[in-house]
């Protein structure tokens, strides 16, 4: 994606990391659809965005970042040859199932063993976890079975009075055609192309 082609409120995206701070969700456009997110460390912010969505909470989320510095401790215990695969892919559209080494909420990782993560390229993405100084829930601003929001205003008619004491930071998306390739860091496998 080419930063420079992409302008953004940065008082708003330091307005934005508050509210995520103080318990609240964000709408943010993405690499290829737009997403919702919160504090992946708070229970009470998960588990509102799981009901906001009517997703199932055995499927969990994924953490995204800006950075790979601000998902170390959920990093912590893969082998280097893992961590070389991992920063091989990223930044960029690729989201990784690591093992979870008992950091993540139980809300973030859902029934599973492990923790889906991803360093996007998305200035704003990028933006806003630098100015959150960590990751953020990245989940697709839908609700289940609908298809993810391409602009602000489809996710403002998906989720109407639900987000209004939220926030919707405004951005253009990272021009992928589709959502990122998440792939199995263990295995190999990929269950999304």
């Amino acid at each position: 994606m080419n930063a420079s082609a992409v302008s953004f409120d940065l008082s708003a995206v330091a307005a934005a990391a508050e509210h995520v701070r103080g318990g609240g969700i964000v709408a943010y456009p993405t690499e290829a659809v737009w997403g919702l997110g919160c504090d992946p460390d708070d229970g009470e912010a998960l588990s509102r965005l799981i009901r906001l969505k009517e997703r199932d909470p055995s499927k969990g989320l994924i953490l995204i970042a800006g950075d790979v510095t601000q998902i170390e401790p959920w990093l912590e215990g893969i082998s280097e040859q893992q961590r070389e695969r991992l920063m091989a892919s990223w930044p960029g559209p690729f989201t990784w199932l690591v093992p979870d080494n008992g950091r993540a909420h139980p809300l973030l990782k859902g029934e599973h063993v492990s923790l889906a993560v991803r360093v996007s390229d998305h200035p704003l993405v990028q933006a806003l976890c630098a100015a959150l100084d960590g990751p953020l829930v990245s989940t697709s601003a839908n609700r289940a079975g609908d298809a993810p929001a391409m602009t602000a205003a489809e996710v403002q008619a998906a989720f109407g009075e639900a987000l209004a004491d939220d926030v919707i930071l405004t951005g253009p998306l990272g021009g992928n055609p589709r959502p990122s390739t998440i792939r199995d860091l263990v295995t190999g496998e990929v269950l999304r192309a």
